[in-house]
């Protein structure tokens, strides 16, 4: 593939729900550009971008592929890099990071399901970047896709800027050819992708007229003296309108509606027209960032004649492909074997080859230039998010903006010999997925890994086994519960122990009662009188207190809360020693606890659920069967409600499933622990119930 300008350059993201036909429309439009001679399909599991083992077996996306293809359009040549990102909420973070490189967005839509979360998703991802973006309906070859009732809801629900540019004409029930709105012409379609023109059927008359109006009104909107040759009644030329629109797409003030389908392959020439004609190129945009010596905010305009700089929007780590870092070139050209500056880790690191990846393709280019999308591989220090730039001109961009995890599960090797080996495969799946985060757990023994949902998860372990041959078995995680006490007890800790020789003296006469301060295990003083027991014991007692608190005697979990006096006791002139005042202390500890009313606290979480209307009184409710508590509700943009409440963190185990059942994937949430508080009696006996297994199970 040849070199090409920045003005040449379209990046285009695939967005929409699951299964909408974003892959499809990817191989689409690789099979009408030449890039491939035979069609494939998600289900046979042969297209270009899912080349993954994973997605083939699932038949959906998991991971984004670049796609770059070529186009011949009305100014020259061009080159399209499409982003086909996958459409289940588990991997949205593969969604953000091709967002953050892309310039426009196509929002595949089914034209039988209409819109769906993903939908909506996908519209708000381009609302909160400002990005140009289209409509492509799907599946118009099924005589049950309503276009004219998908444009309605479209309209509905993200208002008058969605305008058709086509309507589609049908014959005997088959979606035979459309109607160009912009240039008010008919067109049927002849082979696959080919079209020549036809006359408007008279049906489509009436809801023609009512979309070349709605464009017509966006145009003269779009100068006053536009707005003046409107009023008048006079005729736009087909130029202006294109200008117009083009401008108005850009601004993200009109998102065009197209059709096709995927199965016949019909539509993707139009498609490929208007990402040439409305899209913007690299050049007429923008990039932002900090120039790195002086703290200040720096925008770069996207030219070849500055410095190099650019950055990394995305990591493969794959055993079989490889590592590669996909860039984003932001200003200069970057050439093979050239030294560049990795601006966040301050260091230098080498470029070797240079190439632009088809899905697992790799193909070599000499150099990159401005806004052009590429990879290099084998970089050692540089990670997704890094910039690069030259040492004395250092510019830090921003990196994608990824969602946080807040599913997780504990995990362990299956064979106890591979636990080095799986943490090494898991720091390369973390390179490549920045929604997965791994964290150890050594109150409880456990590792854990957190993910965006339970399929992402159920797939790292799959890739792990298929990858690197380590087997992961994912597990319920062990919660942090806490043990305190409600009462006061005073008890007698003796430890005596005589086996010839020095023999062990320790006494202690303690009182324990609660402190009420759950920030602190506990809170130590002496009121000893008359040397009963001799202050450099006093160390000694503290310390074997201190060592009780960290392994409870209720369910063997942390003690906080607890205040505990040494009021009195006895100690032998030869026989007594700080280990036997300290085995002493612990001996009354355990004894002071039991009989001080134990109870066991558990973890509560402060929750905000971000779901649509429709769905608060389901949420609501849900949560009262989880043993939350209802704090507020307060309205958001987009129709949405914002609910906020507290519960306890065990019962939010795998909530991201539930909750994405319930709402059907339109629900989002975000935790964080707020605090310990009491828990109720069936739960406490449960909980005490499993450690006892536990340690019997280890015995």
């Amino acid at each position: 593939m040849k070199v090409y300008d920045t003005g040449s350059i379209r990046n285009v993201v695939l967005l929409g729900h699951g299964s909408a036909g974003k892959t499809t429309v990817a191989e689409c439009l690789c099979y009408v550009t030449k890039v491939t001679n035979r069609l494939g399909s998600v289900d046979e599991g042969n297209t270009v971008s899912d080349f993954d083992k994973e997605e083939k077996k699932r038949k959906f996306s998991i991971s984004t592929s670049l796609l770059p293809i070529e186009y011949k359009g009305e100014d020259g040549d061009l080159k399209i890099n499409i982003l086909d990102t996958p459409g289940y909420f588990d991997f949205v973070g593969e969604v953000e990071e091709a967002v953050s490189a892309a310039d426009a967005a196509i929002i595949v839509v089914n034209g039988k399901a209409g819109i769906e979360p993903g939908t909506v998703k996908a519209w708000e991802l381009c609302e909160e970047n400002h990005l140009p973006r289209l409509f492509f309906v799907t599946n118009m070859d099924d005589d049950k896709a309503s276009f004219r009732q998908l444009v309605l809801d479209l309209e509905k629900r993200f208002g008058k800027s969605v305008a058709p540019f086509q309507l589609p004409i049908r014959e005997n029930e088959k979606f035979v050819g459309f109607v160009n709105v912009v240039k008010m012409a008919g067109r049927r379609f002849t082979n696959l992708n080919e079209y020549e023109a036809c006359p408007i059927p008279d049906y489509v008359e009436k809801h023609l007229n009512i979309a070349r109006s709605s464009l017509l009104e966006a145009v003269a909107e779009s100068s006053e003296e536009l707005m003046e040759k409107y009023f008048a009644g006079e005729e736009f030329t087909t130029e202006e309108i294109q200008s117009a629109l083009r401008e108005n797409v850009k601004q993200c003030n009109i998102a065009p509606i197209l059709m096709g389908s995927g199965i016949h392959v019909q539509g993707f020439n139009v498609l490929l027209q208007v990402i040439d004609k409305y899209f913007p190129s690299p050049k007429e945009l923008e990039a932002i960032g900090v120039d790195a010596s002086t703290g200040e905010h720096f925008t770069a305009h996207y030219n070849d004649e500055a410095t190099i700089s650019g950055r990394v929007w995305k990591t493969i780590a794959d055993p079989f492909l490889g590592k590669y870092s996909l860039f984003k070139i932001c200003t200069g050209v970057l050439k093979a074997n050239f030294e560049v500056y990795n601006v966040n880790k301050e260091a230098t690191e080498k470029i070797g080859k240079l190439y632009i990846l088809r899905g697992n393709t790799p193909i070599e280019v000499p150099e990159l230039k401005s806004g052009d999308l590429g990879a290099v591989a084998k970089l050692s220090i540089t990670e997704t998010g890094d910039s690069i730039a030259v040492r004395n001109a250092p510019i830090i961009y921003h990196a994608p903006k990824i969602s946080t995890p807040y599913t997780y599960m504990a995990y362990t090797a299956e064979n106890k010999a591979d636990e080095d080996k799986l943490s090494t495969a898991l720091q390369r799946m973390m390179e490549e997925d920045r929604t997965l985060k791994v964290k150890a757990d050594p109150e409880n023994r456990q590792s854990l890994i957190y993910g965006i949902g339970e399929q992402q998860l159920e797939v790292l372990a799959a890739r792990l086994k298929d990858r690197y041959n380590v087997s992961l078995i994912l597990t319920k995680p062990k919660f942090a519960y806490r043990e305190t006490i409600k009462k006061t007890a005073k008890v007698q800790g003796k430890y005596k122990k005589q086996s010839g020789g020095h023999g062990q003296y320790g006494d202690v006469v303690m009182e324990f009662s609660p402190s009420f301060d759950y920030d602190q295990a506990y809170t130590f003083k002496e009121q000893v009188f008359g040397g009963a027991v001799p202050k450099n014991y006093f160390p000694a007692v503290e310390k074997g207190i201190q060592e009780s608190c960290k392994k409870g005697p209720l369910a063997g979990y942390p003690v906080v809360g607890v205040q505990a006096v040494l009021l009195d006791g006895s100690y032998h002139p030869v026989d007594s020693s700080e280990q036997a005042f300290k085995t002493a202390a612990s001996m009354a500890f355990k004894d002071g606890f039991m009989q001080a009313n134990p109870v066991l606290l558990e973890p509560i979480a402060r929750l905000t659920v971000n779901v649509p209307d429709s769905y608060t009184g389901d949420i609501m409710g849900d949560l009262t069967k989880r043993r939350g508590r209802i704090l507020g509700m307060n309205a958001v943009h987009g129709g949405k409600q914002l609910i906020e409440a507290e519960l306890p963190m065990s019962n939010l185990y795998l909530y991201n499933t539930d909750l994405r059942s319930m709402t059907g994937g339109s629900g989002s949430f975000s935790f964080e622990f707020d605090r310990y508080e009491q828990a109720p009696g069936d739960i406490q006996n449960i909980v005490i119930q499993e450690a006892k297994d536990r340690a019997a199970a280890e015995e």
